[in-house]
This record gives C-alpha cells, structure tokens and sequence, in this order.
C-alpha cells in the first residue's frame, strides 16, 4: 500500500518561506515513484480543499494560477520525493498542505484524480 508522509510544515511569519517535502513508500515493484503525478493540495479551517501544484511523470509543473510566481513543485524520483517551496508567505497561506499521488501520471488540479494522499503539514504564517 501507497503511503506518503509529509514534512516540512511550521510556524513562520509573512514574508518568509518553507520548504515542504513528501516522501513515497509502498509503491508496487512493477511501478516507480516515477510513473505518478504529484500534487499538492490546502485546506484551511473552513475552506475547501483547493490545489496548489502539480507535477506529472515528465517532470512538468502545473502550479495553481493565484500561486505563481511564490510556489514552485518539483520532484526527485530517486529519493521518492516531491518538494513544494513556498516563498512570499502571508497569512493566508495558512492552511494544512496535502500530498498526493495520480496513479495516471498526471499534473490535474482536480482532487478526485488522486487515489493516494498523506496526513498533511500544518502550515501557519503569522502576519
């Protein structure tokens, strides 16, 4: 079973940044790390669940268009790692980051394109 553990997730004043990581575990020996698309989600008290970033199997990023520019995606395949830095943060970035796996490989912002997700980081700016 696909499990993802999230880390990386603190308190920090606006203007600062964070660097979160995902690390997979689990993965069947006839798939890879690699295979998946790698995404990234935040809910905030309240709030929906809303997409930040993604990254599909080739490498390509897709970020969330409020986010660009701040928020950068990437992945290291070796290590089983997907890494979401937050730069510019501001308190309303508050929210628990989620990451989580698309079994077809993909970048989608769409939450129900994911099978695999992890506990999630807690991520608070204070103005």
């Amino acid at each position: 079973q696909v499990q993802l553990v999230e880390s990386g997730g603190e308190l920090v004043q606006a203007g600062g940044s964070l660097r979160l990581s995902c690390v997979a575990s689990g993965i069947a020996s006839r798939r890879s790390f690699a295979d998946y698309g790698a995404g990234w989600f935040r809910q905030s008290p309240g709030k929906e669940r809303e997409f930040v970033a993604a990254i599909d199997r080739s490498g390509d990023p897709n970020v969330a268009r409020a986010l660009k520019g701040r928020f950068t995606i990437s992945r290291d395949n070796a290590k089983n790692t997907v890494i979401l830095q937050l730069n510019s943060l501001n308190p309303e970035d508050t929210a628990v980051y989620y990451c989580a796996l698309d079994p077809a490989g993909s970048s989608a912002h769409f939450s129900n394109r994911y099978t695999y997700w992890g506990q999630g980081t807690q991520v608070t700016v204070s103005s």
